[in-house]
C-alpha cells in the first residue's frame, strides 16, 4: 500500500489507527486536548495503545484496561479517578457517536455539545 493509502500509523504498534472511534488523538481532542489544527499532524495511536488514558473509560462496550506500575489509577485518589472516568468515559462515548450524527469535526469536543435551555 503507498503510504498515502494508509491512514494514521499508531506511534505505540506501529499498526494502522482505521478509525477515529479507535484513536486516541481523536479523543483527546474530543477531550480539549488537542486543537483541531493539530489533527492532521500529530502523532497517533490506538486508545488501547495508551492504557494510561484508556484505563478512565468505564463502558460495558469498551473492554477494562488495567496498568500496572506508578500510573495505574488505584494509586490516584478516588474523587480524582471518578471525575476523570466521567469526563473520558463521556468523551469516548461522544466519540462512538459523532459520526453517526453527522457532524462536522468541530463539533466533536465535549465544550461544543449544545445543551438544552433550562426551563
Amino acid at each position: 500500500m503507498a503510504k498515502c493509502d494508509q491512514g494514521y500509523l499508531c506511534e505505540v504498534c506501529g499498526e494502522e489507527v482505521e478509525d477515529i472511534t479507535d484513536s486516541d488523538l481523536y479523543l483527546r481532542y474530543v477531550l480539549g486536548e488537542v486543537e483541531a489544527r493539530s489533527l492532521m499532524t500529530a502523532p497517533e495511536r490506538h486508545l488501547r495503545c495508551n492504557p494510561v488514558v484508556a484505563q478512565f473509560i468505564v463502558d460495558p462496550a469498551f473492554p477494562p484496561i488495567i496498568v500496572d506500575g506508578p500510573f495505574t489509577k488505584s494509586n490516584l485518589d478516588p474523587l480524582d479517578v471518578a471525575r476523570r472516568e466521567e469526563r473520558v468515559t463521556r468523551a469516548w462515548q461522544r466519540l462512538q457517536e459523532v459520526r453517526a450524527l453527522g457532524l462536522p469535526i468541530s463539533a466533536y469536543p465535549l465544550d461544543r455539545i449544545p445543551t438544552e435551555p433550562a426551563v
